[in-house]
């Protein structure tokens, strides 16, 4: 069993219209720092992403952030009270925020959510990884997620595993067990390595 030491989120730079999405996003960071586990994010101090680290740090815990330069006048990064990265491009940021978990979880967010979000699944069905991929699904938001992939399938644009490349929970207190209890038993591997399209 891998142990569970950071954790990647991926989640929105706006708070969203709901307020139960800042108050999980806020929830999940002081349960990651009460667990001893370090967030990983895109480094911004601005909507969710402000929100889930500024919570985090609050409560004692580990951040990470990593940010294109071209953003750090736009989401303004605390490097004085986290271990900051600035990279080059969106590509390397999503890269060293893979790099430096051993799980992700992604939370409401907009378009460069969906970004990360299709993009970390693509490398799971290729087999370039085995993390688990976590959908904290707040208010049904990721419901019309679900129900496309439902219909890539159905109409045989991918494999019935495709489904199986996310876990979705309903809130952030099911996000850690939902984690362990994938990097304790692995269910991808395999499947991965023969999917190609």
């Amino acid at each position: 069993m891998t142990a569970l030491r950071s954790l990647c989120v991926f989640c929105g730079s706006a708070p969203g219209g709901d307020p139960r999405f800042m108050a999980q996003a806020r929830l999940l960071g002081t349960r990651l720092a009460e667990a001893g586990v370090t967030l990983v994010f895109g480094a911004g101090n601005v909507g969710l992403m402000g929100g889930v680290a500024l919570a985090a740090l609050e409560a004692g815990g580990e951040v990470v952030g990593v940010i294109p330069e071209h953003l750090t006048r736009v989401e303004t990064p605390d490097a004085e009270r986290m271990e900051l990265h600035v990279v080059g491009s969106m590509h390397e940021r999503k890269r060293l925020m893979f790099d430096r978990s051993d799980a992700v979880c992604i939370l409401p967010g907009g378009i460069g959510t969906l970004d990360e979000t299709f993009e970390i699944l693509t490398w799971r069905q290729l087999g370039l990884h085995d993390r688990p991929v976590i959908l904290v699904n707040v208010a049904g938001y990721w419901d019309g997620l679900v129900a496309l992939v439902d219909r890539v399938v159905s109409d045989g644009f991918a494999k019935p595993h495709a489904r199986d490349l996310f876990t979705l929970v309903d809130d952030v207190e099911a996000v850690l067990p939902a984690v362990r209890a994938e990097l304790a038993a692995p269910r991808h591997r395999e499947e991965a390595r023969i999917e190609r399209f």
